[in-house]
Parts: C-alpha cells; structure tokens; sequence
C-alpha cells in the first residue's frame, strides 16, 4: 500500500504547485512525492479555495493598506507613481 497524506499536507502541495512560481517537477521533488501524484491533485483540487484558513484575512488587510496608501498620497503627493 502507498503512502498516506493528510488532506492538509495535499491542500499545501496543491497551493505550492500553483502559486509557488515552481515548476510542478521542482514543486515534487522538494515535497518527496511524485510528479503523477502531484498532478493528480493539483487536477482534483483545482477549484479549490487555495486561500483560506489563516490567510482568510489577507483581502481585509490588502484593501487597509490600500487605504493608507491612498491618504499617505493625498498627504504627499510626491510619493505618487507616474
């Protein structure tokens, strides 16, 4: 019989495969897991929120820094792009 993952380590080998900038080979060999078996998830968990748990927050955080942005530009102009 094969080797057992957690869902948990699956759900981490799927997000690193895809949003890593590794390639699905190199993703695989750092994981010690085959590239057939890393494929296969990435194919069944494809649609898969691959952002939630402790990273729930990150939107809310995106859009404060935003904002603080937009008034540290407003405060100084000179800190704008273009």
């Amino acid at each position: 019989m094969g080797t057992r993952y957690t869902d948990e380590f699956r759900g981490d080998a799927v997000r690193i495969a895809t949003t890593s900038g590794l390639t699905r080979p190199q993703a695989a060999s750092d994981l010690g897991i085959w590239l057939s078996t890393l494929n296969n998830w990435v194919q069944k968990h494809q649609h898969d929120d691959l952002v939630s748990g402790p990273y729930e927050d990150v939107e809310k955080e995106n859009e404060r820094l935003r904002k603080d942005v937009r008034l540290l530009r407003e405060e100084y102009p000179c800190w704008s792009s273009g």
